[in-house]
């Protein structure tokens, strides 16, 4: 497996995107007064059309570096789990030791608080935790203002420093959307954002052999598997168990870059 620090994608010019903004729209007002308003307004839209984009597509690097997919030929797969620590915390480790394969916990920050002798059996285990908001704002993430970013992302890296006695330096956004008010905090705390290159929607799918069939078709070496715990439909640990079996069987190796 990889080293972590071969993987690490901090941002390193996290406000180059509001010198992109002002320059457009300085455009658009010389556009505007140009050839005015039939000209002007249509150009406005399509000048902010970018950064809708950038936020609102799972994973898109536009605003920052985004870690996709492990940069090896071998058949190895990162498991990633997102929204603990829950009721299903136990059982998902449970099947992991099965299967001698790491993970990495995207832990939310309050739930670890809350449960905290999860925290310290994941870590125990030998499974890797990642920072995953401190509240999980899973319809507003994407549209947090700057204060209110950092303090989700920076309580959460208290949080879990405090229970685990490191500090995490991978992030997911929630939902996978993050704004351009994500980057400049994730520099100051030297963290690299995660995506993911295959998926089952196992938080919203109730069918465990449906999920199973989404996240093969998006298999290949080096793929980052995003998984759930604690769904609503109770299926969490059954999806699991079904995805740990088909990636073995598949011949993949289940380990953790860190």
């Amino acid at each position: 497996m990889l080293a972590s620090d071969a993987l690490r994608r901090v941002p390193r010019f996290p406000h180059v995107w509001a010198w992109c903004l002002v320059a457009s729209q300085v455009l658009v007002v010389w556009i505007w007064v140009r050839f005015g308003w039939r000209v002007g307004l249509p150009v406005m839209v399509l000048s902010h059309a970018p950064f809708w984009w950038g936020t609102l597509k799972p994973g898109s690097a536009l605003f920052s570096p985004v870690l996709r997919r492990l940069p090896t030929t071998e058949r190895v797969a990162w498991i990633t789990i997102d929204d603990g620590p829950s009721d299903d915390t136990r059982a998902m480790l449970d099947l992991l030791d099965a299967h001698h394969a790491k993970a990495t916990f995207f832990l939310v920050g309050d739930r670890a608080k809350a449960r905290p002798e999860l925290v310290h059996e994941i870590a125990w285990r030998g499974h890797g935790i990642g920072n995953h908001s401190a509240t999980h704002p899973q319809a507003w993430f994407w549209a947090l203002p700057p204060a209110r970013m950092r303090e989700e992302i920076q309580r959460t890296q208290t949080t879990l420093r405090e229970l685990t006695g490191t500090t995490p330096h991978w992030f997911r956004a929630v939902v996978g959307m993050a704004n351009p008010f994500v980057s400049a905090v994730l520099k100051e705390h030297g963290m690299t954002r995660v995506a993911w290159s295959a998926r089952g929607y196992d938080a919203l799918a109730a069918d465990p052999a449906r999920v199973v069939a989404r996240i093969e078709r998006n298999l290949a070496p080096g793929a980052i598997v995003l998984m759930h715990e604690g769904a609503k439909h109770g299926n969490s640990v059954e999806v699991m168990r079904l995805v740990l079996e088909r990636l073995r069987a598949l011949g993949y190796r289940l380990d953790r870059p860190d």
